[in-house]
């Protein structure tokens, strides 16, 4: 009788125990269900607005069409004659120096005036602003803008006395362009800047001051190293903004502006799918663009993880 009862206890404990465990593994799939029923909407907004549309982009790569007829498949032919084409190449290439003269100038711009406006002068205020109106207004409308400034007798050769073919130069034409587009995107830039030197502890500041350390050693060696987190993200944005960079460029320099020397890839991509009514060959330079930007972004990202920390 003394050791039935031990017994009896021990099987009622793994008893509970079991029925514990039943509830808790219930609890988890509850919580996992509730889970995936509230990420569900996002979910199907990923799907239908990116995954479903980069599968049809792949089909598309692989047919003739022309829209108005039926598509016919036509193998590899579409990648055939996009990787083969000098224009196409030539297109990446102007598109690479053009994401290098704007990334570049629009980084250095927006965080030496963030630097100048965290300082909070006279006048701070409505010069961020000032920044700001160029991010928020319409691409198109800025790039007629400037063409008025940058044409035969515009503003800009009235002012200087002089007539200066800014746009019609194939020397000029695309530097002109790449200032535009990096003027429309320091706002944009310096306020992220802003953000990032204002999560910088005055603590650390303060203890290089104590240290001896000068202004400009400050900045280089302790505040530029703290903003890697913002550098990154500015970066990627801005070479993907860059890279993408279409109606602002069109609308300023359209049809590839002098020999071809505007002409961007999401300019070219346009021309083909809606000029010529060739939706695979779009589709096949839609697809390189995507995967050059995939690549650039994993670079960008294994260069700054290995040196960025995210603890302040």
């Amino acid at each position: 009788m003394r050791a039935a009862a031990p017994e009896r206890t021990g099987r009622a404990g793994a008893a509970r125990a079991e029925r514990r465990d039943a509830h808790r593994g219930r609890l988890r799939r509850r919580e996992t269900a509730m889970a995936y029923g509230l990420l569900a909407p996002m979910l199907i907004g990923v799907a239908a607005f990116l995954l479903v549309p980069i599968v049809v982009l792949v089909g598309l790569s692989f047919m003739q069409w022309d829209i108005l007829r039926p598509m016919q498949w036509v193998a590899l032919d579409n990648w055939t004659r996009s990787l083969t084409s000098p224009a196409v190449w030539r297109s990446i290439g102007v598109t690479a120096l053009f994401v290098a003269l704007v990334v570049p100038a629009q980084i250095a711009v927006g965080l030496w005036l963030a630097t100048m406006l965290v300082r909070n002068l006279p006048g701070s205020t409505v010069m961020r602003t000032i920044l700001v109106l160029p991010w928020v207004s319409a691409p198109v409308v800025l790039g007629i803008v400037w063409r008025w400034i940058f044409s035969w007798d515009g503003v800009l050769n009235t002012m200087l006395d002089e007539r200066i073919p800014w746009l019609t130069s194939a020397w000029l034409a695309l530097p002109v362009v790449a200032f535009v587009q990096a003027w429309s995107q320091v706002g944009y830039v310096s306020l992220f800047f802003m953000a990032g030197l204002g999560n910088i502890p005055d603590s650390v500041i303060e203890a290089a001051r104590i240290d001896g350390a000068s202004e400009r050693r400050i900045f280089w060696q302790v505040k530029l190293p703290l903003l890697k987190p913002t550098m990154f993200f500015v970066a990627v944005t801005g070479i993907i903004g860059a890279f993408q960079s279409f109606d602002l460029v069109y609308s300023l320099s359209p049809n590839g502006g002098p020999g071809g020397t505007t002409d961007l890839v999401a300019a070219r991509i346009y021309a083909q799918a809606i000029t010529h009514s060739n939706v695979g060959d779009a589709a096949v330079l839609a697809i390189i663009l995507f995967a050059v930007l995939v690549a650039i972004t994993l670079a960008q990202n294994a260069y700054f993880s290995r040196s960025t920390t995210y603890d302040r």
